[in-house]
């Protein structure tokens, strides 16, 4: 999936260590799509802190590796490198015990995480940084500058509050969603609508963001684009674990479009990408071009 263009992409918020129970990988929704993004041709710089301890030393090192831009992952001397450990069900969906106080809940701005802002083309923000003021208030300076901003939802309880979300929606131009994350903020804003379409207009309407993306799990997802909606239905996979599945399927959809990509091929593609990373174990698999391509044909 490539125009030619390449993108200049900044992520900002949480980089720590998924715990599973034999083993543990390196992960956060906003290192997820920026790993992703990476992979799909982007330059990507990722904007985060991580303790001054071997965890932190090894993600630094690693993601490094990958070809991402870590000037901007500051190192604390007072938390921890954060860490979640994650229980899997039956089906392979995640549920989350996310450690506080972390190094990423202290986020500082420096002068290189500005600049790469400045001279990015897109910034990548998620909700579950916003818990602590701290990090808060550093993305809250970044929202003020001139840029496409894509806020990722993610509710991880008791982490958020509905203000705080509205607020942070009203600072975006691109929201994307889950289905029951759509249906639990816009009950709280007292919707009077119960599907995802209507929904879908009334936060457009509420925050005046023109651009919200619902993925549905296995179902797909639905991209209203333009003043216009998208649908890909979804692609059948035998789900390994959803850890990552809508980071990557973020990735690539912000990728598509943001290239000039058209917007039903856009979604296609992401909702393929997002099958194949629930098909394999972890949140960062590598994916080929043939898999991707083998998968939207059926």
């Amino acid at each position: 999936m490539d125009n030619g263009k390449k993108l200049n992409a900044v992520a900002y918020g949480e980089v720590l260590w998924d715990v599973f129970a034999n083993e543990k990988k390196i992960g956060g929704a906003p290192l997820n799509v920026a790993l992703r993004m990476k992979t799909l041709g982007c330059e990507v710089a990722m904007i985060s802190c991580v303790g001054n301890d071997e965890n932190g030393e090894a993600i630094i090192s690693h993601v490094k590796s990958l070809g991402l831009e870590t000037d901007a992952i500051i190192k604390s001397e007072d938390f921890p490198t954060g860490l979640v450990n994650v229980t899997l069900n039956e089906r392979g969906s995640a549920s989350y015990e996310i450690s506080y106080p972390s190094a990423w809940d202290k986020i500082v701005l420096n002068d290189l995480a500005r600049n790469s802002v400045n001279n990015a083309d897109v910034l990548i923000y998620g909700s579950l940084v916003c818990r602590d003021q701290v990090s808060r208030q550093a993305l809250e300076e970044l929202l003020e500058l001139k840029i496409y901003k894509v806020f990722d939802v993610n509710l991880r309880k008791p982490h958020y509050s509905y203000e705080m979300l509205e607020q942070l929606m009203h600072s975006a131009d691109f929201i994307k969603f889950n289905d029951e994350e759509l249906l639990e903020i816009t009950a709280a804003m007292e919707s009077p609508f119960t599907s995802l379409e209507d929904n879908m207009n009334f936060v457009a309407e509420r925050t005046k963001v023109k651009a919200i993306c619902v993925t549905r799990g296995k179902h797909g997802a639905l991209l209203m684009w333009e003043g216009q909606l998208y649908e890909n239905e979804g692609y059948h996979v035998e789900v390994a674990d959803t850890v990552g599945a809508g980071d990557s399927f973020l990735a690539s959809l912000m990728t598509s479009l943001l290239t000039g990509i058209a917007p039903q091929t856009a979604i296609d593609f992401a909702c393929a990408v997002g099958a194949l990373v629930a098909e394999a174990p972890g949140a960062n698999p590598e994916i080929s071009n043939s898999r991707i391509e083998s998968l939207m044909i059926r």
